[in-house]
């Protein structure tokens, strides 16, 4: 470095000598030189004590690694978690654009994990009403009829005021539910005027006691307004499954604590497990306990499937009691609104597929299937989606990464930093003031009803009257380049009250290590 003073010296003084001019170049030379000195002298960062001011081309292209990612290196088939076709579709549909495409597929469809629709030599004309799904049980007092796709669980405080806002709004004028996420009920949700899915989570957030507990006076208060049209326990979701949820404390705004009842500011950890049940059989007691309280709404529970035993548990719970939930919601570890450890997103919780099935099989095994209804959730973004998990087990699907992206989601993936680019996932308001309310309400409107039209539309191309007569075989998956199989090849699916009779090989183990009283991990009976 001292040669480099010593020269600096020397041609600051000759150009001092030539014209004050001079002078005004010498800044960015100065400037270089003290940034090269701090690098050298500080001990943070070894490359760049090792390589001062050209150290800092790598942490700027690492900055900007993302978006080079996303728009100039990625294919349209090969982005994750949302790939550009399918994010060009939702944007499209959001629109109103017709959202097609010319010159045939990009996909490889002689790779392993390819599926296809099976279609109909004499296609049917679809139906042009959307389809509706009845859901409430047996001692359900209020039924609703859900729509084939919904707005999954987002919270106010993970998403902007305008975004929720939007969300509702557009959930009303398309006549389906928007689902609350676990962060309660806020002015947004109420001020759309959409049917609310109220959800519950660990935190009782709305419906909790000083010290954290349920409270069923708050309940039951809040859930006889009419807009609530269900009620959702969380026991988990698909980002993280196991964790509870996490609020940072930039996004804890005065507003946003006084809905929740936590300190602002600080970062709100909903707890992992529930205080208000320890056991499968106290959890469908919970369930029958949040129903009666709600004045006999649908009451039911979210999940993403881990243990099969555990949920046979459950299972064996609501037989022993006599009590079932009037709904399930399936949510795949590939779901992703919430941020979580990157561990947790890659290798906890089970995909929507084996979870959705898991759930489906289990319920017909014990002959409970026609008194619940199943949602699935996790990457529903195209009308393929539904027909899909309509085929594998599924009554309806709800949507959240979709519908972000028909209010304006570019797949920044900063959702945690309230540093959203659009105004989404923040609470920043000069960030979020920047998303129009009416606009991205109509686009989430058109969003829903063409991916619903775009479902009811391969479903009559399949030759089916409507969603109830999709059946596993009708959805086929390449195996191997030589190889293709149905779903209905792919799982066993089990028939009504199959396990009550005789527990078919592959599920003995499992049943009979099942207990209604534990959800720990216990050996099977012999």
């Amino acid at each position: 470095m001292l040669p480099a003073l010593a020269l600096l010296t020397l041609f600051s003084a000759w150009a001092v000598s030539f014209s004050p001019f001079w002078l005004f170049a010498l800044i960015p030379f100065a400037l270089l030189l003290a940034l090269g000195i701090f690098d050298v002298l500080q001990r943070r960062r070894s490359i760049l004590r090792n390589f001062p001011v050209l150290g800092h081309a790598r942490f700027m292209a690492e900055f900007i690694r993302p978006e080079i990612q996303q728009y100039f290196v990625e294919t349209n088939t090969d982005g994750r978690p949302f790939d550009r076709d399918t994010r060009s579709v939702v944007y499209e549909r959001a629109k109103g654009i017709h959202g097609d495409q010319a010159f045939g597929t990009e996909l490889d469809v002689e790779a392993s994990g390819y599926e296809f629709l099976e279609h109909s030599m004499s296609p049917l004309q679809p139906v042009p009403e959307q389809p509706r799904v009845l859901v409430g049980g047996p001692d359900c007092r209020q039924p609703y009829h859900m729509a084939l796709l919904n707005v999954s669980a987002m919270s106010f405080g993970a998403l902007s005021a305008h975004a929720i806002l939007a969300l509702n709004k557009g959930a009303k004028a398309g006549g389906f539910a928007h689902d609350t996420g676990e962060g309660g009920i806020s002015p947004y949700h109420r001020e759309g005027g959409g049917d609310l899915v109220w959800e519950i989570g660990s935190g009782y957030f709305g419906a909790r006691t000083k010290d954290g507990d349920f409270d069923p006076d708050k309940f039951r208060d809040k859930a006889a307004d009419p807009q609530i049209k269900c009620v959702e326990l969380k026991l988990s979701q698909g980002a993280k499954p196991g964790l509870g949820g996490v609020l940072p404390g930039p996004k804890v705004t005065r507003q946003i604590a006084e809905i929740r009842d936590v300190p602002e500011g600080i970062t709100v950890i909903s707890p992992s497990a529930h205080k208000a049940f320890n056991t499968p059989r106290e959890l469908v007691l919970f369930i029958a306990k949040m129903r009666e309280l709600s004045g006999g709404k649908p009451t039911g529970f979210k999940l993403c499937v881990g243990s099969r035993r555990e949920f046979l548990g459950v299972c064996k719970a609501m037989l022993a009691e006599g009590v079932t939930p009037d709904f399930i919601v399936v949510d795949g570890s590939e779901g992703g609104t919430g941020a979580a450890p990157l561990e947790f997103e890659d290798n906890v919780g089970t995909p929507l597929t084996h979870g959705l099935l898991t759930v489906h099989n289990a319920l017909v095994g014990v002959g409970l299937r026609d008194r619940i209804r199943i949602g699935a959730s996790g990457k529903i973004a195209r009308g393929t989606d539904i027909v899909k998990r309509i085929a594998q087990g599924a009554d309806y699907t709800n949507a959240a990464r979709a519908m972000m992206m028909a209010v304006g989601c570019i797949q920044a993936q900063k959702c945690h930093t309230n540093h959203c680019p659009v105004g989404v996932a923040t609470q920043d308001p000069k960030r979020y003031r920047a998303l129009d309310v009416p606009d991205k309400a109509t686009r989430v409107q058109h969003f829903q009803a063409a991916t619903v039209a775009e479902a009811q539309q391969l479903i009559a191309a399949m030759g089916l009257t409507g969603p109830h007569e999709l059946r596993p075989e009708m959805v086929h998956r390449r195996v191997s380049q030589r190889k293709t199989s149905t779903y209905a090849e792919l799982y066993h699916y089990l028939r009504p009250g199959e396990l009550l009779a005789e527990p078919v090989q592959g599920w003995d183990e499992d049943w009979r290590a099942a207990d209604p009283d534990t959800f720990r991990m216990v050996a099977a009976k012999a």
